[in-house]
């Protein structure tokens, strides 16, 4: 099974993208599903549906072609009720109004979250050739496919501590704070919420997942394109290919378009250096707004040109570690920044990476428990850490 994410800027043309690619998946004879993670849900408009037409299970808009909107409120339900059920219970005894309460239990971004857990749903349930998600725009993104690792951390350093420290002082604990205590239907909840995620996670990384950037040829959308392409590639997603949209054509331009052709240029030069290795695909500025399946899927036919839309890059995992007569290796992807861009850190077992203001915890195989940090470069778009074995004293240690 294929599944394809695309994201971009808000306002690039990437539910279009999404979409068009997904009739033409289906035109191809797979059986294909597409969802958006986007709170504005604009699939339906894109297909030109009726409102109302597609809800919250999947609904066929074309043979093989299927439409989803993630039903937020029965998701939330299903992954959030218990824990929700206790943080009410919390603010009901700090004297807080219930609307208010409740409002204050529903987590930012839940509907994002809950979009991929029903992509999870999906691609477990074996019905599909290839699922297209239509994320929302870059920043949510980002943040998005950074939770199941964030999480994962707290679950299994953190959690199980409190856990132990709730259950052996509850009685003293509700006593001194007068308020009551968790107990092991939501530590249960947690754990739960966690291993969905992680699901998650382990599906979008893998193999036969990418990612894909959708963007104008704007330099203030190129920069938000370049640092999507660094963090995705620093939590470990695999982006296989960048999508130009609304490219003028250079034919027959008058001196209007003329003057945005060579602005154009001047930027897609810089996006071919800046994905030196990816296919850039172009999309040509349409003379008027593509609604409806065979539209979308004449769009992604001229988009391609013949190309395979579903090929998947092979292109190694998250991180590897070789070694040899000089230590281990640790090798991430890395691309378009520097050395100095670049903080590491060591943190027992995890080596935290920081780039500007996202942060991975890379949790570091047994066999670099007793190594140190020997140096590290930037090279070729790849951050290379060195680690060698620290020597045992006489004792042991």
């Amino acid at each position: 099974m294929r599944i394809i994410l695309f994201t971009g800027k808000g306002g690039v043309g990437k539910s279009t993208v999404a979409a068009g690619t997904a009739a033409l998946a289906a035109a191809g004879g797979q059986r294909t599903l597409v969802l958006s993670t986007d709170a504005a849900h604009s699939l339906a408009d894109a297909y030109g549906c009726a409102p109302g037409s597609i809800g919250a299970e999947p609904t066929e808009v074309a043979d093989r072609l299927f439409v989803q909107q993630v039903d937020a409120q029965l998701r939330f339900e299903q992954s959030w009720q218990e824990i929700q059920r206790y943080l009410l219970s919390v603010l009901d005894v700090a004297g807080l109004d219930p609307v208010a309460a409740e409002e204050l239990t529903v987590i930012p971004g839940a509907e994002e979250v809950l979009a991929l857990l029903e992509l999870r749903i999906q691609a477990l349930s074996g019905g599909w050739d290839v699922i297209v998600v239509d994320c929302a725009p870059t920043a949510e993104t980002l943040r998005l496919l950074a939770l199941p690792e964030a999480l994962g951390w707290y679950m299994h350093r953190v959690l199980p501590v409190e856990r132990r420290v709730v259950k052996a002082l509850r009685p003293v604990l509700s006593r001194a704070a007068g308020v009551p205590m968790p107990g092991d239907t939501v530590f249960d909840a947690l754990e739960r919420l966690h291993a969905e995620l992680e699901e998650v996670r382990a599906l979008l990384s893998g193999p036969e997942a990418s990612v894909r950037i959708v963007l104008t040829p704007e330099n203030v959308v190129l920069a938000e394109a370049r640092r999507s392409y660094t963090m995705l590639s620093l939590f470990g997603y695999r982006v296989d290919g960048v999508v130009a949209n609304r490219v003028f054509p250079a034919d027959g331009a008058d001196d209007w378009r003329a003057g945005w052709v060579l602005a154009q240029d001047e930027v897609l030069e810089r996006v071919a250096e800046s994905f030196a290795g990816l296919p850039i695909w172009r999309s040509p500025y349409q003379p008027g707004e593509p609604v409806g399946v065979d539209a979308l899927a004449a769009l992604a036919a001229d988009l391609y040109d013949g190309a395979d839309p579903l090929a998947s890059t092979k292109a190694r995992g998250p991180f590897s570690v070789t070694t040899g007569e000089h230590g281990a290796v640790l090798r991430l992807s890395l691309p378009l920044v520097s050395r100095a861009e670049v903080h590491l850190a060591r943190n027992g077992d995890d080596l935290v990476v920081t780039v500007g203001s996202y942060r991975r915890l890379l949790t570091l195989p047994s066999g670099l428990a007793r190594h140190r940090i020997a140096g590290a470069r930037v090279e070729q778009g790849e951050l290379q850490v060195r680690f060698v074995e620290d020597p045992v004293d006489e004792s042991g240690r």
